[in-house]
C-alpha cells in the first residue's frame, strides 16, 4: 500500500471550485461503475469504450465550461488539467479547426491502423456509402469527423 501523503502538503483547489465539485463527482461515479463492470460476454476491445467514453464527456465538460461558458477562471482550469480532472492534449486538440469532435486521441494516430490513416471514425459521412455504419474498434465512436 502506497504512503498516504500529509494533507499540509497538497495544495488546496482554488475558488470555484466548490461549484463544479457535485458533477465531478458524478463524473467519477460514473467512471467507477465503468471500471467495475464484469466484462465476461463483450469483446477484449469493446470492454474499454464506456471508459474512454466517460472521460471524454468530463474533458468536454471542463472544456465547455472554460473555453465557451466562460465560468470557471485560468487557475481552476489548469489546476483541474494538472489534477487529471481532464484530458490536456484532448483539449489541445479540440481547439485546433478540424478537430471539434474528436472522440479521442488514439483516433488520430496512425501509428496504430493498419494503412497509416486515421481511424474510420474520422471520415465524414457524406464520403461513405449509402446505410455504412461506422463504429470505432478503440473508442466505439460512431463518427467524430467536423463536417457530420
Amino acid at each position: 500500500m502506497p504512503a498516504i501523503r500529509p494533507s499540509s502538503k497538497r495544495k488546496p483547489p482554488p475558488d470555484g471550485f466548490d461549484d463544479i465539485e457535485e458533477d465531478l463527482l458524478i463524473f467519477g461515479n460514473k467512471m467507477k461503475d465503468a471500471q467495475n463492470t464484469p466484462t465476461d460476454n463483450i469483446p477484449k476491445h469493446q470492454a474499454q469504450w464506456p471508459i474512454f467514453q466517460i472521460s471524454h464527456q468530463r474533458s468536454r465538460y471542463v472544456y465547455e465550461l472554460y473555453y465557451e461558458k466562460e465560468a470557471i477562471s485560468r487557475a481552476l482550469y489548469d489546476w483541474l488539467l494538472k489534477n487529471g480532472y481532464a484530458d490536456a492534449m484532448l483539449i489541445a486538440k479540440w481547439k485546433k479547426q478540424g478537430y471539434e469532435k474528436l472522440c479521442c486521441l488514439r483516433c488520430v494516430q496512425t501509428k496504430e491502423t493498419n494503412f497509416n490513416s486515421t481511424c474510420v471514425c474520422r471520415v465524414p459521412r457524406a464520403q461513405l456509402k449509402e446505410d455504412q455504419d461506422v463504429q470505432c474498434v478503440s473508442c466505439g465512436c460512431r463518427g467524430c469527423a467536423s463536417t457530420d
